[in-house]
Formats: C-alpha cells, sequence, structure tokens
C-alpha cells in the first residue's frame, strides 16, 4: 500500500505558558523520533492566553507522512491532535480483512482508554470519599475544640463556604453536628458518646 501523507493540528492547553509552550516542544520531538512517522512540516503558532482565564494554549500544524491508516489511527490516540486530514492518497482500499485487522486495533485502542477512564474513576471515587471522611473527623475535631460559623470553617478548612455550608447539612443530618443562630457545634449526647 501507498503511504499516506496527512496534516493535523496538536493542541496544547494549561497553564503556566511556559509549560505549554515546552509540552508542545516535546509532543513534537517524540513525533521526530518516532520512526512509525516522517515529519514533513511543522509550524507552531504563538502561545496566547485564553479570555477571561489563567490558561494559556498552543498548536503546532504538521505534515506527516505514515506507511498506513492503522498508523494514521495510531498517531490520533497517541498525539490526539483536535483535526486530521488525509492529503494523500486520494482514496484508500481497504480489503476484508485489512479493514477487518484495522477496526479491531482501534477496538483495542478504545478498550485501553476505556480501562484507563475506569481506573481513574474509581481512584477518583476513592479519593473524594477518604476526602470526605478526612473533612467530617477535621470538622468534628474543630468544633470539639470551639463553638464557629461557617466562614470561620471555611477559612481553616480552605473549602468553599457554599459547599461546606451543604457538607455541614450533611453532619447535622447524621447528628455529629447542630447549628444554632447560624453557630455550628457538637451536640451534648455526641460529646457524651465520644467521652
Amino acid at each position: 500500500m501507498e503511504e499516506i501523507v496527512f496534516r493535523a493540528v496538536v493542541e496544547v492547553l494549561g497553564k503556566p505558558e511556559h509549560h505549554v509552550v515546552t509540552a508542545l516542544k516535546g509532543y513534537i520531538t517524540k513525533l521526530k523520533e518516532d520512526k512509525n512517522y516522517t515529519l514533513l512540516r511543522e509550524e507552531f503558532a504563538p502561545v496566547q492566553q485564553q479570555e477571561g482565564q489563567e490558561l494559556w494554549a498552543v498548536f503546532a500544524d504538521v505534515e506527516v507522512k505514515t506507511s498506513s491508516m492503522e498508523r494514521v489511527i495510531s498517531f490520533c490516540f497517541e498525539y490526539m491532535p483536535s483535526s486530521v486530514e488525509v492529503v494523500s492518497p486520494q482514496s484508500l482500499h481497504l480489503d476484508d480483512q485489512r479493514l477487518s485487522v484495522f477496526l479491531n486495533d482501534l477496538q483495542a485502542k478504545l478498550h485501553q482508554v476505556d480501562m484507563v477512564a475506569k481506573q481513574l474513576k474509581v481512584e477518583n471515587d476513592h479519593l473524594t470519599r477518604n476526602m470526605g471522611f478526612l473533612l467530617k473527623n477535621y470538622i468534628v475535631v474543630m468544633l470539639s475544640k470551639s463553638n464557629l460559623d461557617s466562614e470561620q470553617l471555611s477559612k481553616l478548612t480552605g473549602v468553599e463556604k457554599d459547599a461546606l455550608e451543604d457538607f455541614l447539612d450533611q453532619l447535622i443530618d447524621e447528628g455529629r453536628v447542630d447549628m444554632k443562630e447560624d453557630i455550628y457545634f457538637i451536640p451534648e449526647k455526641t460529646v457524651d458518646q465520644q467521652s
């Protein structure tokens, strides 16, 4: 099969400004070193700050040559370009066997991405649950020393006041915390149980 030439736009978004530029140059260096691809052209755009945000964006327009459609798909998963355009050949012929191999490779990559996403979700859920336990314990310890309002608790915990008040409502429902005139405290029965 003849070689495939394609154009792609590879973008990096993040902060600080220096990091996004360095990350993009790292992607292009990696692409140059990858023996599956020949970099024909690279053109870097200037880094720009996103309007109203502390995020920076930079992209490179590249033209790449490779040996197969499978390599183009691998490029898409490896470099996550925002767009890809096949320049040549104008038409591709895939027989049933090559199409099956191509689709199975695509499915394998999708399953890998799905597995990583599920693993990250499990880890995130675990961390979120543990952070919730930690925050509950921290609030109970603070309130056992002194009665505080949500503003004071917010400053001490570093949790936004509105989110913390929702969390404190859960503690009230559990009977671990009570509130009177916007002041949170440990109910006497809870103090007696801890003694």
